[in-house]
């Protein structure tokens, strides 16, 4: 047995462990550049902490999704104002964002140079400058892996820039960041999080480190993700899903992801979609393939004993098949509210690019079983 684990130089974790921050950035430099959201109010209180703690912070904002121009504003920016080191305070847009800029402040040369897909993929020579990664939603796990999915809008495609350069200097994970979320967004991170668990307990690339996360997050998402929807106010349910992300981030960053993570950035880089509401929906239909597939072609596979396994943490049911984990996510995205994915513009006419797509992502090489194109079809008919 030879697996490989790492993560951030240091994790911290706990309700008001935000208040920690400022002694926390000073070990690191003077003028952070502050990496946020569109929403002003939300970074302010962080902004202020810092200069009240003798720091010079500097804003700046990502409205939307990553993306390979606002990386390269982003340097421009914090080399204008001398930055020595980066803060990624948000979800998963700012914290790539931010981890991209650091890597590019150190790194000569262009963005397209080191990026997958589109550039030339050259690996990162030189350590990123130093990043704090402070989640504000329990998603992504951005805090902890070592990559950054950027949107290129020229190219229509989502890539990831990537090196063990790039994994932050500390995450700081504060569940009570998460509390003010909407339910709209705490099913969408949430889901994330819950696929970013499964997909790295079944590939073919799982160690027993990554298993253990993969287990203890699934069975607190199981139990917590509709309540926290339901009731954001509901603190157990908050830190339940804090740690499901974060387990989530250090489960994929040493493991693989698969189809649904294959599929969902392809579809980001296409269509306006959220990336977690995209991967809840097709999560229930990659786990139906996969396991049809599995039982028809690869029936010694250890992905099905793993999928019943999921089933039984899921159900806390001894008896549980693979084919529960189909009807228990099912029924779970029913009850998020979760959208087709036709209510994003996608029809039957744009499968042969989604595909085509797909089958070139790095995720999809993740996946328990290689997929032919009818299951890919199959997939995404029936997650319209």
């Amino acid at each position: 047995m030879r697996f490989e684990f790492a993560t951030a130089t240091r994790i911290i974790f706990g309700a008001g462990t935000l208040r920690q921050l400022v002694p926390l950035a000073a070990e690191l430099g003077l003028r952070p550049l502050v990496v946020s959201g569109k929403s002003v109010e939300r970074v302010a209180p962080v902004l202020s902490l810092l200069a009240a703690g003798g720091l010079k912070p500097v804003s700046f904002v990502v409205a939307g999704e990553p993306t390979t121009d606002a990386v390269r504003q982003g340097v421009a920016v914090a080399r204008q104002n001398a930055c020595d080191f980066v803060i990624g305070f948000g979800g998963g847009s700012p914290m790539d964002t931010a981890k991209a800029i650091a890597a590019l402040l150190t790194n000569p040369g262009e963005l397209l140079e080191y990026l997958e897909v589109i550039g030339q993929g050259k690996p990162l020579e030189a350590p990123a400058a130093p990043v704090i990664a402070i989640p504000t939603t329990a998603g992504t796990g951005a805090e902890v892996t070592r990559n950054a999915v950027l949107a290129s809008p020229e190219h229509g495609v989502k890539v990831s820039l990537r090196s063990p350069h790039m994994l932050p200097r500390l995450a700081l994970v504060d569940p009570e960041l998460t509390y003010s979320v909407p339910p709209s967004i705490t099913a969408s991170t949430g889901l994330d999080a819950f696929t970013q668990l499964v997909e790295p307990y079944v590939t073919p690339t799982a160690n027993p480190l990554t298993d253990s996360l993969c287990r203890e997050g699934i069975r607190r998402a199981a139990r917590s993700l509709r309540r926290a929807f339901r009731d954001g106010s509901d603190i157990q349910a908050r830190e339940d899903m804090a740690v499901a992300s974060l387990f989530g981030g250090l489960a994929l960053a040493n493991a693989k992801l698969g189809a649904v993570h294959g599929f969902a950035g392809v579809l980001g880089g296409l269509f306006t979609a959220p990336h977690g509401a995209v991967c809840g929906r097709l999560f229930p239909e990659v786990a139906a393939v996969n396991i049809h597939a599995l039982r028809r072609r690869d029936s010694n596979n250890r992905a099905l004993g793993r999928y019943e396994e999921i089933a039984r943490l899921l159900l806390g049911a001894p008896g549980a098949v693979a084919e529960d984990v189909i009807v228990w996510s099912t029924v779970l995205c029913r009850d998020l509210a979760i959208p087709g994915l036709a209510m994003y513009g996608i029809t039957a006419a744009d499968f042969p690019r989604i595909i085509a797509g797909a089958s070139r992502a790095s995720s999809m090489k993740g996946n328990p079983i290689t997929l032919t194109e009818t299951e890919l079809a199959e997939i995404l008919e029936r997650a319209l």
